[in-house]
């Protein structure tokens, strides 16, 4: 049975129309199938879909990142890599069941697979943790994460969580120090990363992933600070006013990409990516291909390098820095008075200037 959004009627009035002008045997009696009828309809249908899916607004956008159909880290695992290995524990504490990790094959090449996974049915949402990981998840994916460092293996990370899990005992194992942790670990790689975000990327839950050298976003899928809801909630007392919130948050792929807070969009089938999986499948593979070629040659120097020009350019391209291509080391621009201070000759002219006038002053005195 398929799951419609809210803003789905129509398309949800026309598919069953249209199921029933396919199997007319469900009608009374007997009756032969009207082509003509049935094409019209799918114009309709393909027609609706267009004009819904090229106006949403930054809420429904939200709904649609969080579709119940919607394929998750597991499916991607299973149908894009080879040879997968699942590797489980972080050798502390015990094993995150929010975060599937292990070694495949991608294109007859070695990778590390991280994807974050939020259950397709209520038992497994309830054993995954709704995609929500414990600090043992992130301490899990460092321990492989430096692995994948030290025998030079790429990382991919498949990113879906609406953050990470906020609960008592997960505080008390050292959260924000996992998270702290997994962001450091990933800065420090010298090995090709690469993110995408395949649905709901929230907060430091998503950020301690997505800490790489290239970050890709599914067009549907969101990336944010905090819920919209949360957000509402914080600054108006009402999570009605997530519209408000999803708006001036910026969560969008298209509005991320203008921020270069994100590498690269993923295009999604016609009504979302659990509409036609194989064609998901089919761009995200390219995708995956393409930015893996681009670090084919890098030293794994020229690799961190890369890496973080790309976090410290973020936010720049209307500041100080002449020239954001280059961020290797945060240095401010250089003023006329350190230009100043950069000569021997000049300090000393200029400290002979003020001994002067200070003299001056004296005998006025």
């Amino acid at each position: 049975m398929k799951n419609y959004l809210n803003f789905e009627t129509d398309i949800k009035n026309l598919e069953n129309e249209l199921e029933k002008l396919k199997d007319p045997f469900n009608q009374e009696g007997l009756s032969e199938v009207d082509t003509k009828k049935i094409a019209k309809t799918q114009e309709e249908l393909d027609e609706k879909l267009q004009n819904i899916y090229s106006n949403l607004d930054p809420w429904q956008i939200t709904l649609v990142a969080r579709h119940e159909d919607r394929p998750k880290s597991k499916f991607f695992i299973d149908n894009l890599f080879d040879d997968f290995i699942l590797l489980e524990g972080d050798r502390y504490y015990g094993e995150d069941k929010s975060v599937i990790t292990g070694f495949a094959k991608f294109s007859g090449h070695s990778v590390l697979v991280i994807g974050q996974e939020k259950g397709e049915n209520l038992e497994t949402r309830i054993e995954r943790n709704f995609g929500m990981m414990r600090p043992e998840g992130y301490r899990k994916t460092i321990r492989l994460m430096k692995l994948a460092d030290k025998f030079n293996i790429p990382i991919i990370s498949f990113v879906d969580t609406p953050g990470a899990y906020p609960g008592v005992g997960a505080e008390e194992r050292g959260q924000a120090e996992a998270i702290a942790k997994s962001i450091e670990c990933c800065m420090q790689l010298k090995v090709p990363s690469i993110a995408i975000i395949i649905g709901e990327g929230g907060s430091g839950g998503a950020i301690a992933l997505a800490s790489s050298n290239k970050v890709l976003m599914l067009e549907n899928a969101i990336y944010s600070v905090i819920s919209p809801e949360g957000c509402a909630t914080i600054l108006w007392r009402d999570p009605k006013k997530m519209l408000d919130a999803a708006k001036a948050m910026k969560l969008s792929a298209k509005d991320l990409l203008e921020l270069n807070i994100i590498d690269e969009i993923i295009s999604e089938p016609l009504g979302g990516a659990h509409r036609d999986k194989e064609i998901i499948l089919r761009n995200i593979k390219i995708a995956i291909s393409k930015n893996l070629n681009f670090f084919k040659e890098m030293t794994g120097e020229e690799i961190i390098n890369h890496r973080k020009n790309k976090f410290l350019k973020i936010g720049r391209s209307k500041g100080f820095v002449n020239n954001p291509e280059s961020l290797s080391a945060t240095q401010l621009p250089v003023t006329k008075l350190q230009q100043i201070f950069k000569s021997k000759k000049n300090i000393l002219i200029l400290a002979i200037s003020i001994i002067a006038i200070s003299l001056l002053f004296i005998s006025i005195s």
